[in-house]
């Protein structure tokens, strides 16, 4: 069933702080359907403040469907991160970047890692009252750095990790599953892409492709069940430095479009360079897509492999009157009063202050 997204309205979070922690580098952002909720990860490395995700509540009103508004942003908490110990992070160890929550009200965290330093990545539950670290999910050994700096040959690229976090199959009487992906392609796939990329014709490019794992949850053990390529847009321009998936989202959370079966999502891709940034949103469908989990490097032909069905939806450069900041964080929000499903984007300020927290609301549709 094709979807389609319109843009409501956006707002931006003044700069503030609570409990002496500034908010800011807001990377990622869930939705709480019980409390009304929402917990939004920043992506400080425990330079600025510990690393943490805040408690916020957002308005949403409007008696006209086509004039729903962010009324109000309201900070009500900060959750400093501890490992299991219960001690914080100390700086430059962990680099926040995904968050979901879980059908038993825990958090999902994922980490890019610092490759640069041997750092690696992590797919981690913690506790969403405390903070503290509960389990780490096995992330396989060819994502991890295998040396610092440029010694590395294996792995995720330096800040281009796991970025994108969510959670599906809830509400469906199995496991739930969790899913994480690569901002961009390992280290070790990039001699095998560009060579293919060379090869391939003019009219059927290769895309740069990152990897998609697949967790399923059973009670106290998780492990991964699968792994997809997932094909990135080219870049919209040379000079364009950093294109990239940011965040998936699973469609089983949205309250709108129950009746869609399990393996859709939508996905963000963030790009930036001397033109500023830019952002677009896909459908995303994994149901026939390889299973590449048994390959530390991708070898043989591009068309061996068949990566993630992907729809273009919104590309949000593209309306008028509207610029998108560093956007990187998504979320299903409550259903809106004309029975159509919300969804928030929030964006990453890096704490620099030509940049800003933009939250940004959009109506998402089944087209019939």
């Amino acid at each position: 069933m094709p979807l389609s997204l319109e843009l409501l309205d956006e707002s931006v979070l003044p700069s503030q702080e609570i409990e002496k922690t500034r908010i800011g580098g807001l990377s990622a952002i869930t939705y709480d359907r019980q409390t009304g909720n929402y917990y939004a990860l920043s992506d400080d490395r425990g330079f600025v403040s510990p690393a943490r995700f805040y408690t916020l509540s957002i308005d949403i009103g409007g008696k006209d469907p086509d004039l729903f508004q962010i009324r109000k942003i309201t900070i009500k908490d900060v959750t400093l991160l501890r490992d299991e110990a219960g001690e914080l992070f100390p700086p430059g160890t962990i680099d926040p970047e995904g968050i979901a929550l879980s059908p038993d009200r825990t958090l999902f965290i994922a980490s890019e890692g610092v490759s640069q330093d041997g750092i690696p990545p992590f797919v981690d539950e913690f506790d969403l009252t405390t903070g503290r670290r509960l389990r780490a999910l096995p992330v396989p050994s060819y994502m991890i750095p295998d040396a610092a700096g440029s010694e590395q040959t294996l792995g995720v690229q330096n800040n281009l990790g796991f970025e994108s976090l969510t959670i599906g199959g809830v509400g469906t009487g199995e496991p739930y599953r969790v899913f994480a992906a690569t901002e961009s392609a390992l280290l070790q796939d990039l001699p095998w892409l560009e060579e293919q990329r060379q090869q391939a014709p003019p009219d059927d490019p290769v895309p740069l492709t990152t990897r998609l794992l697949h967790y399923v949850v059973v009670e106290n053990r998780a492990q991964v069940v699968a792994e997809h390529l997932y094909p990135l847009d080219e870049p919209p321009s040379l000079l364009t430095v950093n294109n990239g998936l940011v965040e998936l989202l699973s469609l089983d959370g949205a309250n709108a479009l129950r009746s869609r079966p399990g393996g859709y999502f939508l996905s963000l891709e963030r790009t930036f360079g001397a033109e500023g940034f830019g952002a677009k949103l896909f459908q995303m469908a994994i149901a026939s897509a390889s299973d590449v989990s048994t390959l530390t490097y991708l070898q043989g032909d591009a068309k061996d492999f068949q990566p993630v069905e992907k729809q273009l939806l919104l590309n949000l450069n593209y309306i008028e009157g509207f610029h998108p900041d560093n956007l990187e964080g998504m979320t299903f929000g409550p259903r809106l009063p004309d029975g159509s499903q919300s969804l928030i984007l929030v964006s990453d300020d890096n704490f620099r202050d030509n940049q800003v927290n933009q939250f940004v609301l959009l109506r998402l549709t089944s087209q019939r």
